[in-house]
């Protein structure tokens, strides 16, 4: 499993370099995630996001631009837990940006596997984006995530685990398609049962099937509570 995602790494820094002069951008993306267990397997989950750049350009070229606020969003989301490790979820998401607020639809079926010291996490997903003055979005999507603990076979609190998330994305947008893929390494540490802290990466790759490469370096901040 290990060898499988030093390969993937691998493969996506080099189709990202092999272009040459592609879109970029550099910036932070911290997190706030709060969930509230309720009756019959039922969960109330908030989370925001803020977004900001800054560095935006194109390699090996003059055009490059500094800091950047891009958005704030705030999703909520009601899930239930159907069978032992399976999850259904539905919500929605405001997008405050500094012209309009940009609305989206959320669905998505959760499997979670654990094996050994280990889990396995699958999730499939779609999305509609209203924006004003333009057609809808709709981006279908898969996500794999693999997480350990890193003392231990279990983790407990004051303990740190390593999590690792693949995720594809198909975007459907009138009559044009994009593909976009997203790497995400991140090292967690938790406080107590209801509360931890990630920190990791999170590398966006997209539009090359249209040959104008964008490729997105995030820093992830997220910050988990359940009340």
């Amino acid at each position: 499993m290990k060898k499988r995602y030093a390969f993937l790494v691998i493969c996506l820094l080099a189709i990202s370099v092999s272009f040459g002069q592609n879109r970029y951008q550099v910036g932070t993306l911290p997190t706030l995630n709060i969930s509230k267990s309720l009756n019959n397997n039922w969960q109330l989950n908030f989370k925001s996001e803020f977004r900001q750049l800054f560095k935006e350009g194109i390699t090996n070229s003059t055009q490059n631009s500094g800091y950047d606020y891009v958005h704030t969003d705030a999703a909520f989301v009601v899930s239930k837990k159907v069978g032992l490790n399976n999850k259904l979820a539905g919500g929605f998401l405001l997008r405050f940006t500094n012209k309009e607020i940009i609305k989206r639809s959320i669905q998505q079926f959760t499997i979670i596997n654990t094996l050994s010291n280990y889990r396995l996490g699958h999730r499939f997903a779609s999305d509609q984006t209203f924006e004003s003055d333009q057609d809808m979005q709709l981006r279908l999507r898969y996500r794999l995530t693999f997480d350990l603990p890193l003392n231990g076979q279990t983790v407990d609190a004051q303990e740190w685990y390593f999590k690792i998330s693949n995720e594809y994305l198909n975007i459907f947008e009138s009559k044009d398609y994009d593909l976009e893929l997203r790497l995400s390494p991140t090292f967690g540490y938790v406080f107590t049962d209801n509360n931890k802290l990630e920190l990791g990466l999170e590398y966006r790759f997209n539009d090359f099937v249209n040959n104008n490469t964008r490729n997105r370096y995030w820093l992830t901040i997220g910050w988990y509570l359940s009340l």
